[in-house]
């Protein structure tokens, strides 16, 4: 595929946006995770409460992706992603002028989930103004906006060692509306996209199987990665002592293989098929949890972890090539519901991992969780690959 040819396909101002909007929004999102350290020291809180104050925000990003989605098809997403950024504005005033206990933090983590739903909104808004065979391209150079997360885990401990981490909600305020300015420019909704259908026109996909089977999978691509990039910070400064401004850096170097290997992986699954490289991409990941769950030296656990979170970020790439060639018409549902299992993911693996630390003492347990869930998810693809290929062929036997 020839880049040009891409670029002269769909919107370029629109797909800009649409990164911009979703790195931004995805840096806020996370932001609990590189500052956590610093408000664990202030608030004395526990492995579980840790576990708890990163999955928060990511849970309250599950709940909202699927209204807004939703809005998103019917509203258009250009509204819709402006909505989303003035009500995100909400949470960080109230962190940088007012948090300063458990409640609030888990309140305000909540309410950051508005930045964590922009992902039913950027990758819609995009991914319509590109044709089928360029679609997990799109897809995938939107959804890279999750490299928003390097720029948090980067910046994030540094400010908040100079200013405070309650300062760290206030400056984010700077770059979100930057960020907003540019999206209102830029954006444009595509006129030709299919219009929106009446929410029951929706059940359909709801109960087709296959709608839960791309959610088990993103809860396992997408979660780990936010699920893991909330939480290494934490495990990172506990398990080996380094120190918190290291443990941020430490997990940059993981995000940022996890978050631009995105477009990759949609470029590879428009070639060689999504599921099959889901297969490939899982096996690895499950490797390498593997082994982070023996609790190896620290540079081993970074360079498995590195290499977790290049199999996941691939994978979302490759799984969100799928969705909207299969379901073109309700592909903003599609987005919203299955990213919200993907935030679910993100939910449960921080608290999995600061779960099993509290009632075993270790990580082991918790990584070695993920890891066995992973097989199974495997399986199902395996499964899934071989009841396609047999299908296949009996269509083409029927039309010999």
């Amino acid at each position: 595929m020839r880049l040009k040819e891409f670029l002269r396909s769909g919107h370029n101002p629109t797909l800009f946006a649409s990164f911009l909007y979703f790195d931004i929004s995805f840096m806020i999102w996370v932001l609990l995770g590189p500052t956590g350290t610093f408000i664990v020291e202030d608030l004395g809180l526990s492995d579980f409460e840790k576990g708890m104050m990163v999955g928060i925000p990511v849970l309250g990003g599950a709940l909202l992706r699927i209204p807004m989605g939703l809005m998103a098809d019917r509203y258009g997403g250009k509204r819709i992603g402006q909505i989303g950024m003035i009500l995100t504005m909400i949470p960080l005033a109230w962190g940088w002028l007012f948090a300063n206990n458990l409640p609030q933090i888990y309140m305000l983590g909540f309410l950051l989930g508005v930045a964590g739903a922009s992902f039913a909104v950027a990758l819609p808004l995009a991914s319509r103004w590109y044709p089928k065979k360029h679609q997990g391209l799109a897809m995938g150079i939107a959804g890279a906006g999750n490299s928003g997360t390097v720029i948090a885990t980067l910046f994030g401990p540094r400010l908040a060692e100079m200013y405070g981490w309650q300062a760290v909600f206030g400056i984010a305020l700077i770059p979100l509306f930057i960020a907003f300015v540019v999206f209102t420019i830029l954006a444009k909704d595509n006129p030709k996209a299919v219009k929106p259908m009446k929410v029951t026109e929706y059940l359909h996909v709801i109960k087709h199987k296959h709608t839960w089977l791309y959610s088990f999978f993103y809860s396992l691509s997408f979660g780990g990665f936010v699920g893991l990039t909330g939480y290494l910070t934490l495990f990172f400064y506990d398990q080996y002592g380094v120190s918190k401004v290291t443990a941020g850096d430490f997990v940059t170097i993981c995000v940022f293989a996890g978050s631009f290997i995105r477009p990759i992986g949609g470029f590879l699954a428009d070639k060689y098929g999504g599921l099959r490289l889901l297969v490939f991409l899982f096996s690895g990941a499950m490797i390498t949890l593997l082994i982070v769950g023996m609790l190896p030296p620290v540079y081993v656990a970074l360079a498995m972890l590195f290499l977790t979170l290049l199999f996941l970020g691939a994978a979302n790439g490759a799984l969100f090539q799928v969705i909207p060639v299969q379901f073109p018409k309700e592909v903003g549902l599609l987005t919203g519901f299955v990213g919200a299992a993907g935030g679910l993911g993100g939910f449960f693996l921080p608290n999995i991992l600061g779960t099993f630390k509290e009632l075993t003492g270790t990580y082991t347990y918790g990584f070695w969780w993920v890891s066995a869930t992973i097989l199974v998810a495997i399986v199902i693809l395996v499964v899934m690959q071989k009841t396609s290929r047999v299908r296949n062929a009996q269509v083409m036997v029927n039309k010999v």
